[in-house]
C-alpha cells in the first residue's frame, strides 16, 4: 500500500507535500502530483502538509476517486504521452524535475 494523490490536487500543485516528503517520492506532472509507490515508505508526512487535503492512504480513497490510485500507478508504469518509456522505479522526484505531462485521464479530468 502507499499514499495516493486525488482529484483535489488537479490544477492546484501547491507542492507543500514535496517539501515534507523525507524520501523524495512525489513527482510533478502538468496538472497534478503523483506519488511513486515503490519509493513511498508510507510515513504519511505528505498528508497533513497538503492544503487541499488531496492525499490519502490508498485504501482510504474517497468514493468516486478510486481511479486516482490506478492513474497514480499508470503515471510510473506506462509510457506517458510523448514519451517512449515509462518513468519506472525510483529516481527521486526532485531529481526528475517537473515531468510536465499527466496520464490521459488526468489530462482530460474535469471537476
Amino acid at each position: 500500500m502507499t499514499y495516493v494523490i486525488g482529484a483535489d490536487c488537479v490544477d492546484v500543485l501547491d507542492r507543500a507535500c514535496i517539501e515534507e516528503c523525507p524520501v523524495n517520492c512525489i513527482y510533478i506532472g502538468e496538472r497534478m502530483a503523483y506519488i511513486q509507490p515503490v519509493e513511498c515508505v508510507d510515513c504519511g508526512a505528505c498528508e497533513p502538509a497538503c492544503p487541499v487535503e488531496a492525499i490519502y492512504f490508498e485504501d482510504d480513497m474517497p468514493a468516486g476517486q478510486e481511479v486516482f490510485a490506478t492513474e497514480n500507478a499508470r503515471f510510473f508504469d506506462e509510457p506517458l504521452p510523448g514519451r517512449d518509456e515509462p518513468l519506472g522505479e525510483p529516481r527521486g522526484g526532485i531529481k526528475a524535475g517537473v515531468v510536465g505531462v499527466d496520464t490521459p485521464f488526468v489530462a482530460e479530468f474535469q471537476r
